[in-house]
């Protein structure tokens, strides 16, 4: 880890250390994970906000490259779920057992309390330990016996996901999708990163891993706290959050879309931007930071109509559609 990072949070002084840190991160994560930088920075941009990431992508495109990676820069302790058909909620929070020598009841915690959950493949698993995640990532809590059992701080579900036209798998519950604060896109890379890509993993390796032991420690969970509350001050002047509330309800009226998106989706789009300010090295939120974050806050929050979906419409370009239509601000 880079020891010349001093706390960030005393003020708009360390604005730009604060952004120096985050450029550090995802430029270590990029030596492992070639390409994808704007999924990179998506999934920044959630954690400096304090919420949680859906990754949807192909098999084999580095969702849990990244996840590691990350974890590894973080130096935050790192748990891995594989959801599968028949995994049980208590696999995913704990349970207690008991105890024969002690003949007493004895907790034993979940892959949940941790600094970064990796849900991987969350929609292989059916709905009932979907559900399970919910209390987890909106309170950051989990109950056990009644008993509420807090998680260590900072705290991020990153979840990964197959399309759903693959086999096996199952729809998030819309309640869970909406826990997530950004869904990101990850794709196929092109030519030329795809060639880096096979000349990391062919050079004098065995197997088709990318390894993970050039990325470096670059902040701590602590520092990462401070950063999320730095996010959380930067300025948002009001008629940046009218912008974003505008956008929210014109989906809801929006011809085509036939589930749109709820208030929780306006603070996530003021959470979200103010963590892309922090990025830049900007301490207030323009427009324009609205704009940049706000396919990835709604695409998983609207719900096209049977007949827009049968005509070949996307939910990608029914939001583009709503940015045009929705003026913003001007500064």
């Amino acid at each position: 880890m880079n020891d010349t990072h001093p706390d960030p949070s005393n003020g708009a002084a360390n604005l730009e250390r604060g952004s120096r840190i985050v450029d550090d991160i995802i430029a270590e994560i990029g030596k492992a994970l070639i390409g994808q930088r704007r999924v990179v920075q998506e999934v920044m941009a959630t954690l400096l906000a304090g919420g949680h990431v859906l990754i949807e992508g192909a098999p084999g495109l580095g969702k849990t490259l990244l996840a590691r990676a990350l974890a590894k820069t973080l130096g935050s302790e790192f748990s891995r779920i594989q959801f599968t058909p028949d995994l049980m909620p208590s696999d995913v929070t704990g349970h207690s057992i008991y105890d024969m020598k002690s003949e007493t009841f004895r907790l034993r915690k979940g892959p949940v309390f941790t600094h970064l959950l990796l849900a991987d493949e969350i929609n292989r698993a059916p709905a009932k330990t979907q559900a399970a995640l919910l209390e987890v990532m909106q309170e950051q809590q989990v109950t056990i016996d009644g008993e509420s059992l807090p998680l260590p701080a900072p705290f991020m579900t990153l979840a990964t996901q197959n399309p759903l036209e693959q086999e096996g798998v199952y729809p998030l519950p819309e309640a869970q999708l909406d826990r997530f604060l950004m869904k990101t896109l990850i794709d196929y890379p092109d030519a030329e990163e795809e060639q880096r890509i096979v000349s990391a993993v062919t050079q004098g390796r065995v197997g088709d891993a990318l390894a993970l032991d050039s990325i470096r420690q670059r902040t701590t969970p602590e520092i990462l706290r401070k950063l999320q509350q730095l996010a959380a001050r930067i300025r948002v002047d009001a008629a940046v959050i009218g912008y974003a509330v505008a956008l929210t309800r014109k989906t809801r009226s929006w011809q085509g879309i036939s589930v749109g998106a709820g208030p929780r989706a306006g603070l996530a789009l003021i959470r979200a931007a103010r963590a892309t300010a922090l990025m830049e090295n900007r301490g207030f939120v323009t427009p324009d930071d609205v704009k940049q974050i706000a396919p990835a806050v709604l695409r998983h929050r609207l719900a096209l109509s049977p007949e827009m979906a049968l005509e070949g419409h996307s939910v990608e370009q029914v939001i583009l559609d709503l940015l045009e239509a929705v003026p913003a601000p001007r500064r």
